[in-house]
């Protein structure tokens, strides 16, 4: 099962190089299922590889003239401090045993995987969407601090408590809320992936145990992979992989939920 984790490793980052998010959606079925970690410890493990990852494309993104730095920063101010709170606070005061439905523990690892699940179809809706967000140029001047505040906050959250970057929230948030044009939000989303993951590893990675070795090995995979995916990304039509990705994000959320729903019943 490894070598199809570490196959999948690369998946991770490409899919980062070429649309600018849905690694994180990769990252935890990879961690859980491929390489049998607990679903709260994979939350730590799947922040770091995303945020590492991330930032090498964003650095490569930035030199390309990619990157509307004042937004990226202004959007990650407050889905980063969420984050961080998240991690140090919330997620740690969350009992392991929740309830029951019927003679069923309802556990936070099982509601990690749950929630997880419905993000991924979420998600894959947003990829597969024929649409495509449209700039508004009166955005830049007329930036709607309140909902910016909202979005950012549940990013945070979402990226606190399931290990994931949001990158399929952020930029149409970018390019609706921000008026950032679609390659800037795509070089953003890195950026703010890239900050909400790293300081979130950080706001609880001292309590937990990590396999640097395997953690080291993952990362390296998946930089090599967005590596990959920027060099795809300039010869590939960007809307047919985005929605092919989404179909497949679609088949493993569908996967993870009937698998873990299927534990009440069986």
């Amino acid at each position: 099962m490894h070598l199809f984790g570490y196959i999948s490793s690369l998946a991770i980052g490409i899919s980062l190089g070429l649309i600018g998010g849905g690694g994180s959606i990769l990252t935890m079925p990879v961690m859980v299922y491929l390489f049998g970690l607990a679903p709260i410890t994979a939350t730590s493990y799947s922040l770091f590889i995303v945020g590492s990852t991330s930032l090498v494309g964003a650095v490569r993104q930035y030199r390309q003239g990619a990157i509307n730095i004042k937004m990226a920063l202004l959007f990650a101010t407050v889905s980063v401090l969420t984050v961080f709170l998240t991690r140090k606070y919330l997620l740690p005061s969350i009992p392991d045993h929740i309830g029951t439905i019927g003679h069923f523990p309802i556990t936070s690892s099982w509601l990690t995987m749950v929630l997880f699940a419905l993000i991924m179809l979420l998600s894959s809706f947003f990829m597969m969407r024929h649409d495509s967000p449209q700039a508004n140029p009166d955005a830049r001047h007329m930036i709607p601090f309140g909902k910016l505040a909202g979005f950012g906050i549940g990013i945070g959250l979402i990226s606190g408590l399931l290990g994931v970057g949001g990158g399929f929230l952020l930029i149409p948030s970018l390019v609706l809320l921000l008026g950032v044009p679609m390659k800037e939000a795509v070089g953003s989303s890195l950026l703010v992936i890239a900050l909400n993951s790293l300081i979130g590893f950080l706001g609880n990675a001292q309590g937990i145990a990590l396999d640097w070795s395997l953690l080291s090995m993952v990362t390296l995979l998946a930089i090599i992979g967005i590596l990959t995916g920027t060099y795809l990304n300039r010869k590939i039509p960007a809307a047919r992989l985005k929605k092919g990705f989404g179909w497949f994000v679609l088949a493993i959320g569908v996967y993870v939920l009937i698998r873990e729903t299927g534990r009440m019943i069986w």
